[in-house]
């Protein structure tokens, strides 16, 4: 249970009695908080609530019920089907080219819609449509229909009239196949079926050789047809979330594909003649069932990202990463690697963010980032690894290394010459010690060394001025360096689940201080007088901590109490 601080009351006179402050704070230091009551490691039922004013406050979030939501660019609602016979007459007596009707419960068009044939836009979104009527095909001169979530089944046949058709949007409705009447337009440039229950893709795909643009994601799907490589047009094709196993050969001849997405499929394998896509920028294959890459992918050249994260792959192509010399993003998490990809260190030349996370990898080679001069990212998270190479001190561009749930022993000293480090996470490993050298690492913010086994901290972790969030929770810390002190932007301190004797009183000059986690340290007995300086504190955690030393009606009163206790028993109490 998290409570929020709040600062005491400013009339609570110094004479008070503990019994007293307890009788004051008893409305906010009893029950959650209605802001912060999510369940967290880190957060238990110790933590607590500074006094609100002594009639106690739930806080909820209400709607006026009287104010509709604003809604862009939008003017007086239709009344339903009531109006829109209305909106007709008015569009064509304006001679309006662009009509938009969408968000007006419409449960069917009239057949005056035939009147309408000089419009080019026509928008009928989030509406309640079941079917369009016969007439439709009379907006000969529509080249943007938009039907996007409403409750459509079919499409009239009369649609093939719409020559001049370009986009056509039918996202969001409840179609199980595509309506046989769009293999009949082959004006379509613009394709989109997202979110219907669609099953299959009828060869006659092979009609809409001027679609640029094809959207199928979020259906049922199990194959595409070969007719596909007939789109020789194509530069955008979205077959995402459906349940593909293969991608038919012809997938190759759509050679102006830029945009191809495939996660979240269950592709066992991929095609050779996807090589052919050399215009491919991106290629989606997250979250498939593939346990290799083709070779031929590597002329692919101008692709920006490569994620292949959830498959099953254990080792690229050799020399594959080396090939794709505009490769900026590189994730091979979730996968089968044992180790890093074969091709030396020319894989990572352009390369700004590597994430091998949750794999096997128990070794980063040497020298392999030797000539990565971009890369500032690299996540190594749950894996093997037990050392570092003797090179890291190299790894001089790094902003953000993650090396959390390893079996790393020991930390180099030239872990200091990563100077524009900001981010370190070194959970879940093996660490007795942290070098002093962390010192020099003066623009870090986050340093996470929860789950080790660090009996202290270096005092040359006061020089990191810059850091806001240090975690040490459950290590063996028996005390820490008076020099925490002087962490003057730190906001966030966990060091529960330790030895902890005592806390040093220069606890009290961290003034931005707003999260402390001090519980389960059966040492703790006592609290300096000075935490009560920490005048932005809004969340502390004392459960599990005898503090014998602290009268038992004000531990049970809550953490709260606790800081008013401090802050009227210590010198402070004019401050």
């Amino acid at each position: 249970m998290m409570r929020k601080v709040s600062k005491p009351s400013t009339g609570t006179s110094d004479s008070n009695s503990a019994a007293e402050q307890k009788q004051h704070f008893s409305a906010t230091t009893s029950g959650p908080s209605a802001v912060n009551n999510k369940k967290d490691k880190k957060a238990s039922t110790g933590s607590f609530s500074m006094p609100d004013p002594p009639r106690p406050k739930m806080v909820t979030v209400k709607f006026d019920q009287n104010k509709p939501k604003p809604t862009a660019k939008k003017t007086k609602p239709i009344q339903a089907d009531l109006d829109v016979s209305k909106e007709f007459s008015r569009c064509r007596e304006e001679g309006a080219r662009r009509l938009d009707l969408s968000n007006s419960s419409i449960s069917h068009l009239p057949s005056s819609v035939h009147n309408l044939s000089h419009l080019s836009e026509f928008y009928l979104y989030s509406n309640k449509l079941v079917t369009l009527p016969p007439e439709i095909g009379s907006l000969v001169n529509l080249h943007t229909l938009g039907l996007s979530e409403n409750s459509l089944t079919s499409l009239p046949d009369t649609l093939d009239k719409l020559e001049r058709l370009r986009v056509l949007d039918l996202r969001h409705n409840k179609l199980c196949e595509i309506p046989p009447v769009v293999y009949r337009i082959p004006s379509l440039t613009t394709l989109f079926l997202r979110f219907n229950r669609i099953r299959t893709v009828d060869d006659r795909l092979r009609n809409l050789k001027s679609l640029t643009s094809l959207s199928l994601r979020e259906n049922k799907i199990r194959e595409l047809p070969s007719g596909i490589g007939e789109l020789v047009n194509l530069m955008t094709l979205d077959v995402a979330n459906n349940h593909l196993e293969q991608l038919p050969d012809e997938i190759g001849k759509c050679v102006h594909l830029q945009t191809v997405h495939l996660q979240h499929n269950e592709l066992v394998s991929l095609p050779s003649s996807i090589g052919n896509l050399t215009a491919l920028v991106t290629l989606g294959l997250r979250y498939n069932r593939l346990t290799e890459i083709p070779p031929s992918l590597n002329q692919c050249t101008l692709l920006l990202e490569f994620n292949v994260e959830g498959n099953q792959i254990s080792q690229l192509p050799e020399g594959l990463l080396s090939s794709l010399s505009s490769l900026s993003s590189l994730t091979l998490s979730r996968n089968n690697f044992c180790s890093y990809p074969i091709g030396g260190p020319s894989q990572f030349t352009n390369v700004q963010s590597i994430n091998l996370e949750h794999n096997r990898v128990d070794k980063i080679p040497y020298g392999i980032f030797s000539r990565a001069r971009y890369l500032t990212k690299l996540n190594m998270k749950d894996n093997a690894l037990t050392s570092l190479p003797l090179d890291i001190g190299s790894w001089t561009n790094m902003v953000e290394l993650n090396l959390s749930t390893n079996q790393l022993t020991k930390i180099p000293d030239d872990i200091s010459c990563l100077s524009s480090l900001e981010v370190l996470k070194l959970s879940n490993n093996m660490l007795k010690k942290i070098p002093s050298s962390i010192g020099n690492l003066r623009k870090l913010h986050t340093l996470d060394l929860e789950e080790n086994r660090l009996e202290g901290l270096p005092p040359e972790i006061g020089f990191l001025k810059e850091l806001e969030t240090l975690t040490v929770q459950s290590n063996q810390l028996s005390a820490l360096p008076r020099a925490i002190g002087h962490l003057k932007n730190l906001t966030y301190l966990s060091v529960g689940e330790n030895n902890l004797g005592y806390l040093p009183e220069e606890i009290g000059t961290l003034e931005s201080l707003e999260s402390l986690y001090i519980n389960d340290n059966p040492m703790l007995h006592n609290l300096p007088f000075e935490l009560a300086l920490c005048t932005c504190l809004q969340i502390m955690s004392i459960e599990n901590c005898p503090l014998s030393q602290i009268p038992p009606e004000i531990v049970q009163g809550g953490p709260s109490l606790v800081i008013q206790y401090l802050k009227l028993q210590g010198p402070y109490r004019s401050m």
